[in-house]
């Protein structure tokens, strides 16, 4: 089971490897204003133990959240599903700035942080994937 935090870009890109290919409904995300934090829920791949492909529930959040924007969101449906495809972070006004979560038909959560904290923590057992995620390498289409 994996455990990870992010306080700067590398932390992050390490979560965002971990997270690639990650598939959730659109529902399982939330904001809580309140709180500053946002959530995610989500079945990832696991690539800590790809020789035996498998998922795990994952839960991934985000603290100090000052807003939270979406982009080719507003047609989704809850039950809808999403592959995440990168988690990023730019600094805008340090420590401050917006972590990207970009995710597959051109899907973009934006979140303006106060600065970068992020945790993942996978939530129980593994189960064996059906199948182990495929990418096109550069120039090529995918299959």
């Amino acid at each position: 089971m994996l455990r990870l935090s992010a306080l700067d870009i590398e932390d992050l890109a390490v979560i965002s490897a971990q997270m690639q290919d990650a598939v959730l409904l659109a529902g399982d995300m939330t904001y809580n204003p309140r709180r500053k934090q946002f959530v995610l829920l989500a079945n990832r791949f696991a690539w800590d133990a790809a020789q035996n492909p498998e998922r795990r529930r994952t839960g991934l959040h985000f603290d100090r959240v000052l807003s939270v924007k979406t982009l080719n969101m507003s047609g989704l449906e809850k039950d809808e599903v999403l592959s995440l495809l990168s988690v990023t972070f730019a600094e805008i006004d340090a420590p401050g700035g917006e972590v990207l979560l970009s995710f597959s038909g051109g899907v973009t959560v934006r979140l303006i942080v106060e600065c970068l904290e992020c945790q993942l923590a996978d939530l129980g057992p593994a189960w064996g994937a059906k199948s182990m995620p495929q990418h096109p390498t550069d120039g090529e289409d995918p299959v």
